[in-house]
């Protein structure tokens, strides 16, 4: 927050600079000082619009080993444009470097799903997912990985079949079933 802060400082400034050498140099002062805060605001407001409707694409750009699996976002009354233009709040990927798969259990795949929102901290849970049979269990306390790849006490929940972070977990065990450090 605060980077974003001191961005549309910068870019009002910026801006400011640029408008005030082309009043004084080109135009010899013709437009009047009301120009000055006008800029510094369409500066700032401009950079705030830019940092909000890209930040997820820059997020996951930043982090190749992730694919991105789902987003989503809500409109804001106090943002009215959202309504028309929504923007995301909210990412769901799949960390492709911690997925695995067992030999022994070619229909199930263990992969890190990572859960991103905007001004939230990164959470990450690690899943496995059934492919054949949509549904996932958590791996959390309590659960424990048999060496021949099964689960020992997970809870398996349902999913839809075309669950986009299923699908994403699912093509990236397929896409990896040709490496040969692929067990579990």
């Amino acid at each position: 927050m605060l980077l974003d802060l001191i961005g549309a400082l910068a870019a009002g400034l910026g801006l400011l600079g640029l408008v005030l050498l082309v009043n004084r140099v080109l135009l010899r002062g013709r437009i009047g000082r009301w120009i000055y805060p006008a800029t510094v605001a369409l500066g700032m407001v401009s950079y705030t619009i830019w940092a909000e409707y890209t930040w997820a694409d820059r997020t996951i750009t930043a982090m190749p080993q992730l694919e991105l699996a789902r987003e989503s976002g809500s409109p804001a009354f106090y943002r009215p444009w959202s309504y028309v233009f929504p923007r995301t709040t909210r990412m769901i990927a799949i960390d492709r470097s911690q997925t695995r798969t067992h030999p022994e259990q070619p229909g199930l795949v263990m992969t890190r799903v990572v859960l991103i929102g905007r001004w939230e901290p990164v959470r990450a849970v690690t899943v496995v997912y059934d492919c054949r049979a949509p549904a996932r269990a958590d791996l959390v306390e309590g659960v424990n990985l048999n060496a021949d790849g099964t689960l020992e006490g997970a809870t398996w929940v349902p999913v839809e079949a075309d669950d986009p972070v299923l699908a994403a977990a699912c093509a990236a065990q397929e896409e990896g079933s040709d490496e040969p450090a692929n067990g579990a």
